[in-house]
């Protein structure tokens, strides 16, 4: 069988936030299967700010980057059987031909079985590279303790607000800072101690009412003013994992205050990460969100745009933050 696959192509650099034109859409007739390889048709795709970075190391016409969850419909390889479903980084395409004796980094794996009432969306959310950013990078660099004090930024968005949530299944007070009411409105429900609302509140003000004794943990994905009001918050010894800096993807670095000073005088540690570095141990990530989403300990909301024509609409919104929880594209 001859397969057409369509692809949005990264047609023209950015300049500021993404735009509709910025992205061209192809079809493209896919080659006969290799030995080794496999065909796969994707279902779910991802919309990611990483993504809005990331790109810009690869030339113009380059296919967009990012994952998705597909399904096998041929095979010539036997760890990737037809009918099974995987997480790869295709692209943003609906059909791929994938060899992965070739690939050593970010490698497409076969799903898990994710249980009754789980849908495999949660492949690229939870139960993915989102979730193993929170646990991995939380956890791993954040080091958080009972009883103390975690602030996470962009904590409504899809890394964040299981963050949180962590954070509270190890017993800390967590704050989260999110950019609407609703927002705002859904860390609580999530069982966030505290949420701000940074577009319309005094941070700093309110910062210090919800945590009087200082900051303890700092998962930041924003970077920017915010960071820099946090960190002046932060406890002796205090701890920061750097997942992202979204507030200066689309436009020129923020300026802020020389972060030096405190963290010698307070001996802050931070540090980035990529979730990569974790790749030995991605299935103890996944498999220890998915308990705790059958605990009902870990929640997950998720934002669906429907139909591969409307990835770039999806990016661009998720962009300027128009999702809550896990931004993803159904084909």
């Amino acid at each position: 069988m001859v397969y057409t696959a369509k692809k949005w192509i990264y047609a023209r650099a950015f300049d500021g936030e993404p735009k509709l034109d910025d992205f061209r859409l192809e079809e493209e007739v896919m080659p006969e299967l290799q030995d080794g390889e496999f065909l796969a048709e994707a279902e779910i795709l991802s919309v990611d700010p990483y993504m809005r970075i990331y790109i810009l190391s690869y030339p113009v016409g380059s296919v967009m980057i990012g994952g998705q969850v597909a399904r096998v419909l041929e095979s010539r390889n036997a760890g990737f059987p037809v009918g099974a479903h995987v997480f790869g980084q295709f692209g943003w395409r609906t059909v791929s031909i994938c060899d992965p004796r070739g690939i050593t980094v970010r490698k497409p794996y076969v799903l898990p079985d994710f249980g009754a009432g789980v849908p495999r969306s949660v492949g690229i959310g939870a139960c993915g590279t989102v979730g193993n950013s929170a646990y991995f990078g939380f956890l791993e660099i954040c080091r958080p303790k009972e009883g103390e004090t975690v602030v996470v930024s962009g904590a409504a968005g899809a890394v964040g607000s299981l963050v949180g949530q962590i954070g509270k299944i190890k017993g800390c007070r967590v704050v989260g800072i999110a950019g609407t009411d609703e927002k705002c409105a859904w860390l609580r429900e999530l069982g966030f101690d505290e949420a701000i609302n940074y577009k319309t509140a005094d941070i700093e003000a309110e910062l210090g009412v919800a945590a009087p004794e200082g900051v303890d943990c700092y998962f930041d994905n924003v970077g920017g003013k915010i960071s820099e009001i946090v960190r002046k918050q932060m406890r002796s010894r205090g701890r920061i994992a750097v997942c992202g800096t979204i507030s200066m993807y689309n436009g020129s670095p923020t300026q802020v205050a020389d972060p030096q000073r405190d963290f010698v005088w307070k001996e802050l540690v931070q540090e980035g990460f990529s979730v990569h570095r974790w790749t030995d141990r991605w299935l103890e990530g996944i498999g220890q969100n998915l308990k705790w989403i059958q605990e009902g300990k870990l929640k997950y909301r998720e934002t669906v745009t429907e139909g591969f024509e409307n990835m770039p609409k999806a990016f661009i919104e998720m962009m300027k933050g128009g999702n809550i929880g896990k931004a993803i594209v159904k084909v």
